[in-house]
């Protein structure tokens, strides 16, 4: 590095002595080998930026940092610039390293790492400051809802910068919204998004949950809870007697209900006819006693809520007796009459196989007379040799079982 003085000229404004800095000059080989790199950096508002500038191979050339308004903030391992946010992390000869707390919106911008090479070589790093938003607010259309029909929910993230995204879970389920984007002051913006969907009664108490996904936040969400009004479910439950009803026995039904509003009016009736004159009605139940055929039909409960109603039907049919004293011996039976069939069937198959064997086992029978009938010149000659037998002869044998 030359100091060089440079004297007063006459037509300046001031008498003071300027000193500058003149470089010498690096040969364009180590000029290139000289790699100036830096990093951009997001932060959170109020949170700390660091700013990196390093060099590869170094020359003991000077790195300074400036602010995007060209203001040095370091030179080497001096701060001229009165700004205490500034710190020194690190300096040597390949890093310049400087951190800024406490960052403000207005710290965004296009910071300079510069090396005083020739040519002086320079590299940029933008920060950029991220706002959150607030938390978000979920709003919907109505607080209960009847199955069936459309519902209409809004979640809302406000003053964010950049701009929120918007996600909705009905249960395990995502479903798609509608969003909209408003930008406010200073670069900040509000988004809000709309889901619509149709509600069934098994979405009653599931949680509908607005998840804002944003750069400086993480698992900011607000839910709600569905509440569906369905119109009852009905069904009716035989309490006794346990199997078939038979005459004599006492009988009671009762009507199980569930709906939302909880069912207020549980009725009983018979289809087409009165019910029996001793019918005891207690609530949701009905008592028959000493049952006999007559009360033969159809039982029919009614449940009803603010939202409709609903019925379930129970078909009576009353049995002797002695029904249940027959069935087993009708079961049995039954046992037995498939236990002979199986048998037939097996005697009938084994009747064809044995045809079938005995078919192709046929055999060639001839008289005593004709044994030597083949190699004999006449009959005379044909019974001589059939009595006194050839030993080279094959002998048929057929045996009977």
């Amino acid at each position: 590095v030359i100091l060089e003085l440079i004297p007063y000229k006459p037509n300046c404004a001031h008498s003071d002595i300027i000193f500058s800095y003149l470089f010498s000059t690096v040969p364009a080989t180590m000029v290139d080998s000289q790699n100036l790199v830096t990093d951009n950096v997001a932060v959170v508002e109020g949170e700390v930026a660091v700013i990196s500038c390093r060099v590869k191979n170094n020359d003991d050339s000077v790195i300074q940092l400036l602010n995007p308004n060209r203001q040095t903030i370091y030179f080497r391992d001096v701060r001229p610039l009165k700004d205490a946010r500034f710190q020194l992390v690190n300096f040597s000869d390949n890093e310049l390293r400087v951190s800024l707390s406490n960052v403000t919106l207005s710290d965004e911008g296009r910071y300079v790492c510069q090396l005083y090479t020739d040519p002086p070589q320079e590299a940029y790093a933008d920060i950029t400051v991220l706002i959150p938003p607030g938390n978000p607010i979920i709003e919907s259309r109505e607080g209960q809802v009847i199955e069936g029909n459309e519902t209409e929910m809004t979640c809302t993230a406000m003053g964010s910068k950049p701009a929120a995204t918007i996600r909705w879970m009905k249960g395990d389920k995502e479903l798609q919204g509608k969003s909209k984007v408003e930008e406010m002051y200073d670069t900040m913006f509000t988004v809000t998004s709309q889901l619509t969907f149709t509600v069934t009664k098994e979405d009653d108490g599931v949680p509908v949950v607005c998840i804002v996904d944003h750069p400086a936040v993480k698992d900011v969400q607000a839910q709600t809870y569905l509440v569906v009004h369905y119109k009852p479910e009905v069904k009716i439950v035989v309490e006794f007697p346990d199997g078939l009803p038979r005459e004599g026995q006492n009988m009671e039904l009762s009507c199980q209900a569930k709906g939302k509003p909880h069912p207020q009016q549980i009725n009983w009736v018979k289809v087409d006819d009165d019910l029996p004159s001793h019918a005891l009605i207690t609530g949701p139940d009905l008592y028959i006693e000493n049952l006999n055929k007559t009360y033969n039909g159809t039982y029919r409960c009614f449940a009803a809520n603010s939202v409709g109603e609903s019925y379930d039907d129970y078909i009576l049919y009353v049995y002797d007796s002695r029904a249940g004293e027959g069935a087993p011996r009708a079961v049995d039976h039954a046992v037995i009459g498939g236990v002979v069939a199986v048998v037939v069937f097996a005697m009938l198959c084994l009747l064809i196989i044995l045809g079938r064997y005995f078919a192709r086992h046929k055999g060639t029978y001839f008289t005593h007379e004709a044994k030597g009938a083949d190699d004999a010149a006449d009959a005379d000659t044909a019974i001589i040799n059939a009595e006194g037998g050839h030993n080279n002869s094959d002998e048929k044998k057929e045996y009977y079982i």
